[in-house]
């Protein structure tokens, strides 16, 4: 399996998780605020302070965003392009994120594809800072009660990554069990989330959210992305018994690597290790 030397030393615990209760609902991003703002309002509103959400069309500007790129130093293995503003109106047409905490304030993980004023399609990491609504438009989310994604620094990857910890529930209404989880470097994206599945008993799964890296991508189709730094956002994704009678993951994914390229498609099993990390909510569905 493909691997990238990190700058720090593994952490033993390879799945970061917590076991939480969650429900999900409907939000309308609206006009004028910035996305931060106009999606963290939406989870209070039902009583989350963060969980994951996911969109399928949108309009912003202005809009900022950063790219996957090579790193200048041995600090990291894969670093951030230079800050992207394009003019006018962007529209989104595929995105997933993590709204939860950073330095003690409301902040988000995103990661999206679209088309920019002129028709140019592009993908990679929105920035909450300088992204504002251009259009009402709506979001699918999924907030959590119990647990909580903290941005915290990371010895492996040197990078200040989110990961789930568990919080004071709230009392918000949810009618499901969820798990919130960070997936570390280095293991298959697939095979992780089926064995965490089977370490617990669950026979199916679905996938929420879900923003992360992986090193290059090997599609269904026979589809390849050789370079090795990639943004990834899950389209759809769930965990059920295949038609062997095991556990297999079915994931669907929009990506944008550090050479511009885009891709779209579902993961073979077995062949897609996380680069950085990988970030989702998974619901319990037996």
């Amino acid at each position: 399996m493909r691997e990238i030397h990190q700058p720090g030393p593994p952490a033993a615990e390879r799945i970061q998780w917590v076991e939480a209760r969650g429900r999900s609902f409907s939000l309308v991003a609206q006009a004028g605020l910035p996305l931060l703002e106009a999606v963290r309002r939406g989870f209070a509103e039902q009583g989350f302070a963060g969980g994951v959400a996911s969109f399928k069309r949108g309009a912003l500007g202005p809009f900022s965003y950063v790219m996957p790129a090579l790193s200048k130093t041995p600090e990291h293995a894969a670093f951030y392009s230079e800050t992207y503003r394009p003019q006018g109106i962007t529209h989104l047409s595929t995105a997933t994120m993590t709204l939860g905490i950073r330095d003690g304030a409301p902040f988000f993980h995103c990661h999206a594809l679209w088309t920019e004023q002129g028709g140019r399609n592009n993908g990679g990491h929105i920035l909450p800072e300088e992204t504002i609504v251009a259009e009402p438009f709506e979001v699918e989310a999924f907030g959590l009660d119990g647990a909580l994604f903290t941005a915290a620094p990371d010895s492996e990857t040197n990078f200040k990554l989110f990961g789930p910890v568990a919080a004071t529930p709230s009392g918000a209404v949810t009618d499901r069990r969820a798990f919130a989880l960070r997936l570390r470097p280095n293991q298959d994206f697939a095979l992780s989330l089926e064995a965490f599945c089977r370490a617990r008993g669950l026979s199916r799964a679905r996938i929420y959210g879900g923003v992360g890296s992986t090193i290059g991508a090997r599609f269904i189709d026979g589809g390849t992305i050789e370079p090795f730094a990639t943004e990834l956002t899950i389209t759809a994704g769930e965990i059920a018994l295949g038609a062997g009678g095991a556990l297999e993951a079915m994931l669907d994914v929009g990506l944008v690597d550090y050479t511009g390229g885009l891709a779209q498609g579902r993961l073979v099993r077995g062949d897609n290790p996380v680069l950085m990390t990988m970030e989702l909510v998974l619901e319990a569905l037996d």
